[in-house]
């Protein structure tokens, strides 16, 4: 028997789908946020809905950000995503871990300490506050020599080339340092280091090299670098330093390129940052800047607080950060270990290869990266005059694959590329599928302007029979 009793349908249902909170679109640009509550899963269902519509992380070719940790390392990363990194009192052990990763970090990069001697160094939110944090402590030096010296010290300038992240022309303005640019050449998608050391003057506080390009993935000569600057300070009696981003490269080179010098071995290396959520292995943001040695970084840099429960000293441009990704590099670390990490790296270049050598056969494709670098290839196409790469990396969307494609800095803006980096989590299964879902591309992109071409053909006759 059908019961009579009247059905309330602004009654709320037990069903997540059939809430009142979905019936109606959320908040979007409005400046209030709503008046009343909802249940907790009709909340966590329509944030995810939302959500459903971003890109795929894994299938994100365009960032060198880390996407995928062990499930082991996500439960550590969300036991500790709760603690304020800042707060050394209340979590010691954090701090250790964090002077840890520092050391290691340190001795991967040659830093000349003993045993029983800490690195000199400090986590970061990313890269981007490293290199300011680095590039302040070269601008305090060079202003106080200057001043010792009775000299000016009000235009400070960095030497570098046009293919650097933005983070550096950020500092240059918010910290008022002029940028001194290398502008790239097509074919030569890197730093010239002769033509670098040319434009260092009294006033340049360091020459910012760039390991592992964003453009291309290419390492700039480094130790070239440092011989020529050596030469011209002994000429000059300069004493500029050198500083290496090393962003993308410091976690590759070390496991793939062991001999290769770039580093605390060259001495005019005062400081080198490295991204610990790229190839570091974790997720974002954790970065980190190593100094060679404590008389490289500026004491007034430093500031010491109590109100946390003790005195502690803090470096960072930021002040409260997480805990949880500076435990989730230790994590690596103590995990993969040196020969772990290596067997990583040789991984992600194997898969580079396979990528390069199927796109190569196919034949529209120029390889603009060189043979080493970090696990990345840049492409341009042969022929652009039918189609872009921008057509390519628009089309490829519709399989989930997000790859970007831009033009090469001044001097050489005319070319343009496609960028595939290449990650831990990137298999040979999707190498194969990247590669046909290419050539599917292409191959439409080919068909529709034959299309528009005998269309064209077709109305121009149409056109002259008509005369």
């Amino acid at each position: 028997m059908i019961s009579s009793k009247k059905v309330d349908v602004n009654q709320d249902s037990h069903s997540t789908f059939t809430s009142k909170y979905v019936r109606t679109s959320p908040p979007r640009y409005s400046t209030f946020m709503p008046n009343q509550s909802m249940p907790k899963d009709t909340a966590y269902q329509m944030v995810t809905d939302e959500l459903m519509l971003d890109g795929n992380p894994r299938l994100n070719l365009n960032s060198f950000l880390t996407a995928w940790m062990e499930p082991e390392c996500d439960k550590i990363i969300m036991s500790s995503i709760n603690k304020n990194y800042v707060e050394m009192d209340a979590y010691p052990v954090t701090t250790e871990l964090q002077n840890r990763c520092v050391n290691m970090i340190a001795h991967l990069f040659h830093a000349s300490i003993g045993d029983d001697d800490n690195g000199v160094g400090v986590s970061t939110v990313g890269s981007s506050e490293a290199i300011m944090l680095a590039c302040l402590a070269f601008k305090r030096k060079w202003q106080a020599k200057r001043k010792s010296q009775g000299k000016t010290c009000d235009k400070p300038n960095i030497v570098t080339g046009s293919n650097v992240q933005v983070c550096w022309k950020k500092f240059a303005r918010y910290f008022e340092v002029d940028l001194k640019v290398v502008n790239v050449i097509e074919g030569f998608y890197v730093m010239d280091p002769m033509k670098a050391v040319k434009m260092v003057d009294e006033n340049t506080i360091c020459v910012a090299s760039i390991f592992g390009t964003t453009m291309t993935g290419e390492f700039e000569d480094v130790k070239l670098l440092n011989d020529l600057l050596l030469a011209k300070n002994k000429q000059t009696g300069w004493d500029t330093p050198i500083h290496v981003d090393a962003a993308s490269g410091g976690f590759v080179a070390p496991f793939l390129y062991p001999d290769l010098e770039w580093d605390f071995r060259l001495p005019l290396v005062k400081s080198i940052n490295v991204s610990g959520h790229k190839y570091g292995l974790v997720y974002p943001g954790v970065g980190w800047v190593v100094w060679r040695t404590k008389e490289d970084l500026p004491d007034e840099l430093a500031f010491h607080i109590n109100y946390q429960g003790s005195d502690q000293p803090t470096l960072t441009l930021n002040f409260s950060k997480g805990s949880s990704q500076i435990i989730a590099q230790y994590y690596q670390f103590i995990r993969l270990g040196f020969e772990g990490y290596k067997r990583v790296m040789e991984n992600c270049n194997k898969n580079a290869m396979v990528l390069k050598e199927g796109l190569e056969k196919i034949g529209w494709f120029d390889i603009i990266s060189k043979e080493i670098g970090v696990p990345l290839f840049a492409i341009s196409l042969k022929d652009d005059s039918r189609y872009s790469v921008f057509d390519i990396s628009k089309s490829i969307r519709r399989f989930g694959w997000i790859i970007p494609a831009y033009t090469m800095p001044p001097n050489a803006q005319h070319i343009s590329v496609l960028r595939v980096v290449i990650r831990e989590d990137f298999s040979r299964t999707l190498a194969d599928r990247l590669i046909a879902n290419i050539v599917k591309v292409v191959n439409e992109l080919e068909a529709l302007q034959s299309e528009v071409e005998l269309k064209h053909f077709h109305r121009m006759g149409q056109s002259y029979s008509s005369l």
